[in-house]
């Protein structure tokens, strides 16, 4: 319309710097809690293929038991202990959006903090004692370390107070810590250390697991650290600024980055320097330490500081690893101590070397905020860990143990194809198993064993089923042959191969020829490369069917 004048839109500075600062606190919320995806597949990728469903269900449940738990109790104690009355410390709960919103920030934090333990305890620990230590984790412990700082507590009163950015100690030294106590407790696996002192390496099953657990880790971080510069805009003079964000996210987000890359690098160095091999573990471990020594420290530091202190937190990882397995003979299966315990008191502590001018911190306040979380950490995990093993409730028994956790808490197998396996069918046309329709073993029993490739089993049984010889028994072992040995390395450590997985595969045979039974095996299992196996055929003297009582050829 010619002539009509348009009134530009008048928007409240107020709302949108409300509206804005809230999804940025949710996008951030929601990336850090994607992090338990990442310590999910890394500490799966640590434990061996019999505990991976356990370690799995214990991530699950530290955030579905904690998260209420904190909910419920840990936010408000967090408030209490830094000097809130208790209308206000619990106001939280009934406080609307804004203040759900604002839990949620703190919820995710406390989760990180409770998921490390589990790390440090996996292979032996039940799940029972894993989750209650998580319970007053969540209520008590760690709400306790918030208190004493983020909360307002009495830490910010030593020197100019002690400085944490977004969570080095306070989240992940904590949880470093506590997780080295809770190993020390609970004890070593089965068969981790010698009577006399020496060390035996139990590698992980997975270092693909373990690797892309990191990077999913290291893709989340960038929301624990660049996020807790939670407020993007402020209303000044009835205008939009950038407050604090502005000068604080660039800086965040470069020393993050230069952490992260600098601690694969200080790992990788020790590595080659202690095994003259540069170790994948201690690489994928060092990057989460370079990150966690500049977690603390990340908004006021110099580019030269994230770079330095990145280094020295993944240097510090295999002689701390060292250290805690060799001296303290402490079973710390995921490392948790070095990469995020040790690391954690190291980047608070370095802070003042390399803080801008004008920064306000201190030695004094960082070794004083350093002790405390850690003295009141130890004490308080040692004392939960303690009572539940005075109740016979801290781990699994022996025989569970060797079984495996998967099994003996859960019932289930995470790797179930070698007990399921085969592709095809192994029924008749009448809906039934056979193990006849063939010629006689000069009217005798045979019995055909085979050792040959576990991820061959499939096609075996397959081959197996179309000569009409379905029945077996399959057993899961390790032995040497013909193939070579090899050195294997984990974490550093390396050790002698020298028994290789394999599968032993029995049938016994009467109306079915010996000669197909080895055919069907040699077919399935077939690559060509050493370390195919051998197959051995034995006379049966005789075979009683225990149902019937039936005997000789009638009973097979």
């Amino acid at each position: 319309m010619a002539g009509t004048l348009l009134a530009p839109l008048q928007i409240d500075p107020t709302t949108v710097v409300s509206g804005v600062n809230t999804v940025w606190v949710l996008t951030v919320s929601f990336l850090i809690f994607f992090m338990h995806a990442g310590f999910a597949m890394l500490e799966a990728g640590q434990v061996r293929a019999k505990n991976v469903a356990n370690q799995l269900t214990k991530n699950m449940l530290t955030w579905s038991v904690g998260v209420i738990v904190f909910f419920l109790v840990g936010a408000g104690v967090s408030g209490l202990v830094g000097g809130a009355p208790l209308s206000e410390a619990f106001a939280y709960v009934n406080g609307g959006s804004s203040a759900w919103v604002s839990w949620l920030f703190g919820a995710v934090f406390a989760m990180t903090a409770a998921t490390i333990v589990s790390g440090a305890v996996a292979g032996r620990a039940k799940l029972r004692a894993y989750v209650a230590y998580t319970i007053l984790l969540a209520a008590v412990i760690y709400p306790v370390v918030v208190g004493f700082t983020w909360a307002g507590g009495f830490l910010n009163d030593i020197g100019p107070g002690f400085q944490d950015f977004a969570g080095g100690m306070i989240v992940h030294g904590m949880g470093g810590i506590a997780g080295l106590t809770a190993a020390a407790v609970i004890g070593p696996r089965m068969g981790r250390f010698n009577d006399d002192g020496t060390v035996n390496v139990i590698p992980g099953h997975s270092l693909t697991f373990a690797v892309l657990g990191t990077l999913i880790l290291c893709f989340g971080w960038y929301g624990f650290n660049v996020g807790t510069a939670a407020s993007v805009f402020a209303a000044e003079n009835g205008e939009l600024t950038l407050a604090a964000f502005e000068s604080t996210v660039g800086r965040v987000a470069l020393t993050t980055t230069l952490g992260m890359a600098a601690g694969a690098i200080g790992a990788a160095a020790i590595s080659l320097v202690k095994t003259q091999k540069v170790d994948t573990l201690y690489v994928a471990n060092g990057m989460l330490a370079g990150l966690v020594g500049i977690t603390s420290n990340t908004n006021a530091i110099t580019w030269v500081g994230g770079l330095v202190i990145g280094l020295l937190a993944g240097a510090q990882l295999p002689i701390v690893f060292d250290f805690v397995e060799r001296r303290l003979q402490i079973d710390d299966v995921c490392a948790v101590f070095p990469v995020h315990g040790s690391a954690g008191m190291l980047g608070a502590v370095l802070m003042p070397i390399f803080a801008i001018p004008g920064y306000g911190v201190s030695f004094v306040g960082q070794i004083a905020g350093v002790a405390v979380i850690a003295g009141w950490t130890v004490v308080a995990t040692a004392v939960v860990f303690g009572v539940i093993k005075a109740l016979g409730q801290a781990r699994v028994s022996a025989d569970h143990e060797r079984e495996g956790l998967d099994v003996s808490e859960h019932g289930v197998e995470t790797y179930p194809e070698f007990s399921v396996g085969g592709d095809r069918a192994t029924v008749t046309d009448g809906g039934e198993l056979r193990t006849d329709g063939g010629l006689p073993n000069d009217g005798g029993i045979k019995m055909v064993t085979a050792m040959v490739r576990p991820d061959k089993l499939g096609d075996i049984k397959a081959e197996l089923a179309e000569a009409g010889a379905s029945s077996m028994t399959v057993t899961n072992v390790s032995g040497r042959g013909s193939q070579p040995a090899k050195k294997g390395q984990w974490r550093g450590e390396e050790y002698v191969v020298d028994l290789h997985q394999k599968v032993k595969i029995e049938c016994i045979v009467a109306d079915v020829p010996a000669d197909d039974v080895i055919e069907a095996i040699r077919e399935g299992a077939h690559t060509g490369e050493p370390g195919d196996g051998k197959i051995f055929v034995l006379p049966v003297e005789d075979a009683v069917q225990v149902r019937t009582g039936k005997r000789g050829r009638d009973a097979v």
